[in-house]
């Protein structure tokens, strides 16, 4: 199986890249980024690329691929609708329409977020962009697209959230975090068991397109 990661620096997509290189059904990754993370492995290529509203400079890397994992992700804090909706709605949907195009057979996999917006016209503004983004995806001419809505996430094996505003709460938390999961695994996963469920729905699917962090945890 190819892959192809988008965000794979992020907290998220660094739990889901380790999870690919270490399986041995995956025999390719590609990781698309604006800049170079320093990993080395015989599985990984990375794909330097700034511009993440335009990939048609490189559309010819990103074909033969058989799933696609978005892990790109940006706060809402601070952030008008619009300027919000740029950076999740509209990257999403530049990365997404080529891939769909060029890799019929593909199964496309997005992070999303506990407590999103499917009918768009909620009163929270975050959940109501991330529910825009869900339905344009699952109307895309993917083999499948499935969207992952994780709640709190304990980053596990070095793995660390690059985002200041993140990484102060998850220090603080990081001993809670075993027995939270443990006693609420509604609520609680782990970078880890984000990638093996991504890893599994690219392989054999789930029985639903909408995964919420306990359906995460039971893949």
């Amino acid at each position: 199986m190819n892959v192809i990661i988008f965000g794979g620096t992020g907290m998220v997509g660094q739990g889901v890249l380790r999870e690919c290189l270490l399986d041995p059904d995956v025999l390719h990754v590609l990781s698309v980024v604006r800049s170079p993370s320093g990993q080395r492995h015989p599985k990984l290529r990375e794909l330097e690329h700034e511009n993440f509203f335009d990939f048609s400079a490189i559309e010819s890397e990103l074909s033969g691929f058989d799933a696609a994992f978005f892990c790109l992700g940006a706060t809402s804090a601070g952030k008008t609708e619009q300027q919000y909706s740029r950076v999740t709605y509209d990257i999403t949907m530049a990365v997404a329409e080529p891939l769909a195009r060029l890799n019929p057979d593909m199964t496309f996999v997005f992070v999303s977020g506990a407590g999103t917006d499917s009918t768009e016209h909620g009163r929270v503004m975050w959940a109501r962009v991330k529910g825009k983004t869900e339905n344009a995806l699952m109307r895309l001419p993917f083999k499948a697209a499935y969207m992952f809505r994780p709640a709190l996430i304990q980053a596990v094996h070095g793995v660390r959230s690059k985002t200041p505003l993140y990484r102060i709460p998850y220090l603080i938390m990081g001993p809670l975090m075993p027995w939270l999961r443990k006693r609420f695994p509604q609520y609680v996963t782990t970078t880890e068991q984000i990638g093996r469920a991504m890893l599994v729905v690219a392989k054999r699917g789930a029985p639903k397109t909408v995964l919420e962090n306990a359906d995460i945890n039971r893949l």
